[in-house]
């Protein structure tokens, strides 16, 4: 199996055999990142995933009837075969404004420690 190496910009061409017992030989690699970056990507690869959450519609100034979700990320790499699960939670989430950007909108995401959070300050409506 052959990989392109995305951990710095050389990009190195990996050659990666499948061994005994669950392990790698990797070749092409021109620094230890390249045969880790093997590892994690055959064995238990991860993502960061970006989607959106909705805003609690009583919270929405009416200029940004076009913005009622808030952008959210994961805080690192999430498990790839779990990204579904994540995306129905997330999907089912209202949150309430106002929100500032880098807060946490789901702490400890299915358990895994890692967290969502929000990519943008939206501030809530305020009265005339």
């Amino acid at each position: 199996m052959e990989l392109i190496c995305i951990t710095c910009p050389i990009g190195c061409h990996l050659t990666v055999e499948k061994l005994e017992d669950n392990k790698l030989a990797v070749s092409g690699n021109r620094c230890p990142r390249g045969e880790k970056y093997a590892y994690e990507e055959l064995l238990e690869p991860k993502r960061v995933v970006c989607t959106t959450v909705r805003i609690n519609k009583a919270d929405v100034d009416p200029s940004l009837a076009g913005i009622a979700r808030l952008p959210v990320r994961t805080e690192k790499p999430f498990p790839k075969e779990r990204i579904p699960e994540l995306l129905k939670e997330l999907h089912s989430l209202e949150v309430k404004l106002p929100v500032k950007r880098g807060a946490y909108i789901l702490e400890n995401a299915l358990g895994t420690g890692i967290n969502v959070m929000a990519t943008r300050t939206i501030q809530k409506k305020t009265a005339k």
